[in-house]
This record gives structure tokens, C-alpha cells and sequence, in this order.
């Protein structure tokens, strides 16, 4: 019988591992949407289950695809990854930058979470974990990729002369700047200000 690394030559191949890491932060502002529409108001706590944010617009436990999952047919349901919008303010100041603006304000894109502390929060991983110090626990779905409906809210907020132009603007400069959605592993009530352990899992680049 031939050796195992024979059989599997890949398994030989030498991985770039990055090590788990911890970082801490705050949760410095906290938002929830209306049922109706997906733009957030500023709260001093959320309340979350399993579901998502209580009352949120993005709460329950599934969700229908759209153009973010060209995979299934538009309107498919499926699971609900995307319960809770977390963003940074050092990112939309980028952002705002780029398109021309004084600023670009959180509740305009839906965010239901600003965070202070962590860089480049929108590069962090999947499987990502917030454990905050009240006892609640986030994990990290994924990047937020912009899109053409928040670029037309901040358009229309910051009074762009052509709002059109704005809406496909945003999707062009907040790639990669627009914070990761996220959904709820242990339920509780999240405060303002409150600490945020961050919990960064091992990381490499998968190559088949």
C-alpha cells in the first residue's frame, strides 16, 4: 500500500495559517429599523432572540433570496443570515469621502450596530464571534455588499443634486467598506456602549 502523502500529495502542500486572535471593542451605537422599511432609528438597547432584533425589518429566522443569491430563484426563502447590519464609523468616512459627502450617517444604510475598535471590521472573517459583556453572542455571516437601494437612501438623505447617480455611486466606493451582516447565537439584550470581546477564528487561503 502506498504511503498516505502518496495517495494524497495536496495534504504535503504547505498552508499559510494566520492564528486566532481577540481584539476589544464597544458597541458604540445600537439602531432597529420600523417593520416597514429598512432604514434604522437610533435606540439605546436591542433586545434579540433567536429570530434577530425584535421588531426589527430584517428580523426572523429565514429570509427571501435576492440579487445577492443568483443561485436560487429570486424570492426563494431561505435561512435568515442576515438579521443584524454592523458597520464602522471609520469605514463610512471613507466611504462619504469618496462620493463627495460631509458624512455618511449609519441609520441611512440600515446599519443596526456601529462598532469602534475593531480595524478593517468589514474584512473580518466568517464565523467571526462578538461575545458582549452582557452576555449576548453574534457570529459573523459575511461581508455587507453594497447595493444600489442603500446608495439611493444616502443619495436622497444628503441631498445629492442626482440621486440616481448616487445610488450607483455607492455600490462602486463601498465595496469592502460597507461592515458585515451578522446573526444572533445567543439571545439578550445588547446596551449602548457596552464592551464586545471580538474573537477572530484561524484563518487561510483555500486553494483546491
Amino acid at each position: 500500500m502506498k504511503p498516505l502523502l502518496d495517495l494524497f500529495p495536496e495534504a504535503d502542500k504547505p498552508v499559510e495559517i494566520i492564528p486566532a486572535r481577540k481584539l476589544a471593542a464597544k458597541a458604540a451605537a445600537l439602531y432597529v429599523a420600523p417593520a416597514d422599511h429598512f432604514q434604522t432609528r437610533p435606540v439605546d438597547e436591542l433586545r434579540l432572540g433567536f429570530d434577530g432584533i425584535s421588531g426589527d425589518f430584517h428580523a426572523g429566522p429565514t429570509r427571501r433570496s435576492g440579487g445577492r443569491e443568483p443561485w436560487y430563484p429570486r424570492g426563494t426563502e431561505m435561512r435568515n443570515e442576515r438579521q443584524l447590519s454592523i458597520v464602522a464609523v471609520d469605514e463610512l468616512a471613507i466611504v462619504a469621502k469618496r462620493m463627495d459627502l460631509a458624512e455618511i450617517k449609519p441609520e441611512w444604510i440600515g446599519a443596526n450596530l456601529v462598532i469602534e475598535g475593531v480595524p478593517n471590521l468589514s474584512k473580518l472573517p466568517s464565523g467571526t464571534l462578538l461575545f458582549f459583556k452582557g452576555g449576548v453572542t453574534v457570529k459573523v455571516d459575511a461581508q455587507n455588499g453594497p447595493c444600489r437601494i442603500a446608495g439611493r437612501s444616502i443619495a436622497e438623505n444628503a441631498g445629492m443634486a442626482d440621486v440616481e447617480a448616487g445610488a450607483l455611486l455607492f455600490p462602486k466606493v463601498a465595496k469592502r467598506l460597507r461592515g458585515v451582516v451578522a446573526w444572533v447565537e445567543k439571545p439578550g439584550t445588547i446596551m449602548a456602549g457596552e464592551e464586545i470581546s471580538v474573537r477572530v477564528p484561524e484563518q487561510w487561503i483555500y486553494q483546491a
